[in-house]
C-alpha cells in the first residue's frame, strides 16, 4: 500500500512546468536516477519509511534550508523554508522529533515566519529537547573559517538522527556553490554577497549514523552528489553546478517545497493520520508570511505571490490534492454502487 500512494504522490510533485527559457526534460532523468538509488520504489514512500524507522520520540532532526543573498534576494527565495516548515511540523506532531532549522542569519526571519505559520513554537534547542515541545533555529557564525568547528559542536550537542536538505545549495567539484544557471554564488567570482557554506553539516552528521536526505530541483542542492553523474549529464552547466555532497536518499521535484510536501503526505499515510498533512489554508498562510518576512520569487526576483514562477495558489492546490490522496487511501474500503 505505501507504494500505491507513493506512486501517486511522486507523479504529482514531479510535474515539470517551466518557462521555455529554462532547462526542460531534467526532472525525469534526475528522478529515475534517484529512484534507482532507492531500490526502484517510489521515492516519497521510501523516504517516509526510512524516517519513520529511524526517528524516535525526542530525536533531533536537522532541516537545512535557505537560498538567496544580496543583492538579488537578501532574505532568500520562496522555495525552501515553507517546505522545511511543513516537514518540521509532521516530524514533530507525527514522530515526536525535535526539529532544528539550520539557516544562515539572513534567512532566520523567514524561517521563523514559516515555522510559526505552520503552528510550530520556536524555543531554544535545550528547551525544545528537554521538554519535547516545539522547534529550534540555529545559524552558523558569519566567518567561514569558524563554520567547521560550529558544525562539530552542533552535531556533538544535538546528535541529529537525520539531516534533511530542502533547497539548500551545496558546492561542486571546485568547492564553489553555483546557481542552477551556472553563476557562481561563492568563491572568488561570486555574484552575490554573504553566502556561508555549511554543507559540511550533512557528512558530519552522517559519520555519526544520521540518515541523510536531499530535496531539490536542479541537482546543485545538498545531497545530490548521490546522483552526481546524472546531474552532470542532464543539466546545462552540469559539470560546474553538480554538487559532490551526497545523501543516502535524494528527491528531485518540481520545486523543493513540493518535494517536502510529498514526504509529509506519505508520513501522514504511514502514521494513519490525515490531519498530519497540513491544510490548504495553512499552506497559503505559510507562503504569505514568508513574503511578508521578505522572501522573493527566484525566477524574476519578484515579491509577487509565486514559487519558482508558479502562482502561490498552485502550491495551495497541490497541498489540497496531496491531502485528498492521503484521505482517500486511509478511508475504509467500499465497493462501487451497483456492482
Amino acid at each position: 500500500m505505501p507504494d500505491i500512494i507513493g506512486e501517486a504522490v511522486d507523479q504529482l510533485i514531479t510535474i515539470e512546468v517551466k518557462n521555455r527559457g529554462g532547462p526542460h526534460g531534467i526532472l525525469r532523468p534526475l528522478y529515475e536516477a534517484a529512484r534507482r538509488l532507492a531500490g526502484g520504489r517510489p521515492l516519497t514512500a521510501v523516504i517516509a519509511e526510512r524516517l519513520r524507522e529511524r526517528i524516535k520520540p525526542g530525536d533531533t532532526v536537522f532541516l537545512v534550508t535557505g537560498a538567496g543573498y544580496l543583492p538579488t534576494m537578501p532574505k532568500g527565495e520562496s522555495d525552501g523554508p515553507p517546505g522545511a516548515a511543513a516537514l518540521g511540523r509532521v516530524l514533530y506532531k507525527g514522530l515526536g522529533a525535535v526539529p532544528v532549522f539550520v539557516v544562515e542569519p539572513n534567512h532566520v526571519d523567514v524561517m521563523e515566519a514559516c515555522a510559526r505559520a505552520a503552528g510550530l513554537g520556536l524555543r531554544s534547542f535545550a528547551h525544545a529537547r528537554d521538554q519535547r515541545l516545539g522547534a529550534a533555529i540555529v545559524s552558523p557564525p558569519p566567518e567561514q573559517a569558524a563554520v567547521a568547528a560550529w558544525i562539530d559542536h552542533c552535531v556533538a550537542e544535538m546528535r541529529p538522527a537525520a539531516v534533511i536538505g530542502v533547497e539548500r545549495l551545496a558546492p561542486g567539484k571546485d568547492g564553489a556553490i553555483y546557481a542552477a544557471k551556472g553563476l557562481p554564488l561563492s568563491g572568488p567570482n561570486a555574484i552575490n554577497e554573504g553566502l556561508i557554506d555549511m554543507s559540511g553539516i550533512m557528512p558530519a552528521a552522517a559519520r555519526t549514523g544520521a540518515l541523510t536526505i536531499g530535496i531539490g530541483d536542479h541537482g546543485n542542492e545538498l545531497g545530490f552528489g548521490a546522483i552526481y553523474d546524472t546531474v552532470v549529464a542532464t543539466m546545462p552547466h552540469g559539470d560546474r553546478i553538480a554538487t559532490t555532497v551526497a545523501a543516502d536518499l535524494v528527491l528531485p521535484a518540481m520545486n523543493s517545497n513540493w518535494g517536502s510536501y510529498g514526504v509529509e503526505a506519505c508520513l501522514a499515510f504511514l502514521l494513519g493520520r490525515a490531519d498530519l498533512m497540513h491544510a490548504p489554508d495553512m499552506e497559503e498562510r505559510i507562503l504569505r508570511r514568508a513574503f511578508e518576512a521578505g522572501v522573493l520569487e527566484a525566477m524574476a526576483f519578484s515579491g509577487e505571490f509565486l514559487v519558482d514562477g508558479l502562482d502561490g495558489e498552485t502550491s495551495v492546490s497541490v497541498v489540497q490534492f496531496l491531502g485528498n490522496i492521503v484521505r482517500k487511501n486511509l478511508e475504509k474500503p467500499v465497493g462501487y454502487a451497483g456492482r
